[in-house]
């Protein structure tokens, strides 16, 4: 498969890439910033430059025709403000989908966050970023074009992977390890079974090839 990553040096998606990359995927990722380029050369990943909070639909399509699936895994980061919780979180989310239809790519994966609602309430900034990627996950969700999936992680950590997590509509709050995240998110890309879901995920006791399977379908 040729898949490609918005958001190509986050966290996530630097594990993702390596995981696409060992098991014989193509893999491009889009960065922001050319000096990023290298650690994703490192992690088996073709570099695409590409600002989407300035790139149009035509110019990302561009970047996305041929692929099999596209996942959107950019974020504006802890200590970004309000504003690009709504540039980042939301906007270059709604352009990678429109992007991705324009593309004629149905498989569409988001790394959305626990929590997320367009009907959120309040002001701080953790309000709004939680109101941005609902609003995300819902103009993607309302797009028939796309065989989309979206992956709403609990609590972030850096611990090592244990390979083991639950993956429901509904798994309650938890944390859950990067690596785990990005285990599962090279599962649903492969598993197109698993389109029409909004899945949360947290650590478990089932191993995530076990636990993507036993959503598929539902």
């Amino acid at each position: 498969m040729r898949i490609v990553i918005a958001g190509g040096h986050g966290q996530i998606a630097l594990r993702l890439e390596r995981l696409l990359a060992a098991r014989g995927d193509e893999v491009a990722g889009i960065i922001r910033k050319a000096e990023q380029a290298d650690d994703l050369r490192e992690a088996g990943a073709e570099p695409v430059v590409l600002d989407l909070e300035s790139a149009s639909v035509d110019e990302v399509a561009e970047r996305l025709r041929g692929a099999d699936a596209a996942v959107f895994a950019a974020g504006a980061g802890p200590g970004s403000g309000v504003a690009r919780k709504d540039t980042v979180d939301k906007a270059a989310a709604i352009l990678f989908a429109d992007a991705a239809v324009k593309a004629g790519v149905r498989r569409f994966v988001i790394v959305s966050s626990m929590g997320a609602d367009p009907r959120h309430q309040g002001d701080e900034i953790f309000d709004v970023y939680l109101r941005a990627k609902g609003e995300a996950d819902a103009y993607v969700c309302a797009l028939d074009a796309l065989d989309w999936t979206v992956l709403r992680p609990g609590r972030l950590t850096d611990d090592a992977g244990t390979g083991l997590v639950r993956l429901e509509a509904r798994t309650g709050r938890g944390p859950i390890p990067r690596d785990d995240v990005a285990a599962v998110l090279a599962e649903l890309v492969d598993t197109p079974a698993t389109a029409g879901l909004t899945l949360e995920l947290i650590s478990g006791s089932t191993p995530v090839s076990v636990a993507v399977r036993s959503v598929a379908g539902n």
